[in-house]
């Protein structure tokens, strides 16, 4: 690990953003099915199943934004993790340090920008 990262920084960011995304990911949440906050889907005049379509398209769109929530919160953890186990900051390719910048800009990377790079080139 680079002994020039401020380790206590990066862990209150990654703290912080752990919590925004808790936040972000209940506030999207939905624990009933969508007939249950909707009401009766099946009859209805062209408004109502067009507010159908609407509150379906809402409610997809939810599920994915907590999907995606979930899935940054398990690298954030991994993050937090790394930075217990003094690896926090390395390749997990290479082993050399993630540039400070990149982990500014992702602080839950892995990669190096050469190994993301290559990674992303496929």
């Amino acid at each position: 690990m680079s002994a020039s990262l401020d380790l206590d920084r990066f862990r209150t960011v990654l703290e912080s953003e752990r919590d925004r995304l808790r936040h972000a990911a209940q506030a999207v949440h939905h624990d009933g099915s969508l007939l249950e906050e909707t009401g009766d889907l099946a009859i209805g005049s062209g408004d109502h199943l067009a507010d159908s379509a609407t509150e379906t398209y809402m409610r997809e769109l939810d599920e994915g934004l907590e999907e995606n929530a979930e899935h940054l919160l398990v690298e954030i953890e991994a993050a937090l993790g790394r930075i217990e186990d003094g690896t926090y900051g390395l390749c997990t390719v290479c082993g050399r340090p993630i540039g400070e910048e990149r982990l500014e800009a992702v602080p839950y990377a892995t990669l190096c920008i050469d190994d993301a790079r290559r990674l992303a080139q496929g």
